[in-house]
């Protein structure tokens, strides 16, 4: 390991969700709504190139302590796919937003929100 990597650190390392994040590419939105069924399941639109997303997404990342049998928590970077973001706006009938957290509850939204109304604490009332 370099020095420089060492001090500056990796920056793909840094680019990487925690562990309790799945990745909304690997799975279908029909999957998604299925899984809602069974436990609320939330979608957090990041945008990887806005300082004011990737704020909102560090802070988040912060206060987020939700146990993951409790709810299914997706990661979804909209410069990469954002074919599934106009997906997700299409199927659930919210808006798209970034950064946007989406809440799926019995195979409906339940909880749309956007922007500095993005609290990771909000999600324990669909627990």
């Amino acid at each position: 390991m370099s020095f420089f990597k060492n001090v500056f650190g990796n920056k793909e390392e840094k680019k990487q969700p925690n562990s309790f994040w799945n990745y909304l590419e690997e799975i279908t939105l029909d999957d998604v709504a299925e899984q809602s069924f069974k436990k609320p399941v939330a979608i957090f639109k990041h945008s990887t190139r806005c300082s004011i997303s990737r704020f909102v997404w560090n802070q988040f990342q912060k206060e987020y302590d939700i146990p993951n049998d409790k709810i299914e928590l997706y990661f979804l970077d909209l410069l990469a796919h954002r074919s599934i973001s106009d997906e997700v706006a299409q199927k659930f009938n919210v808006v798209h937003q970034s950064p946007q957290l989406i809440v799926i509850k019995d195979g409906k939204v339940v909880f749309s929100a956007s922007h500095e109304d993005i609290n990771a604490n909000s999600l324990k009332q669909f627990i």
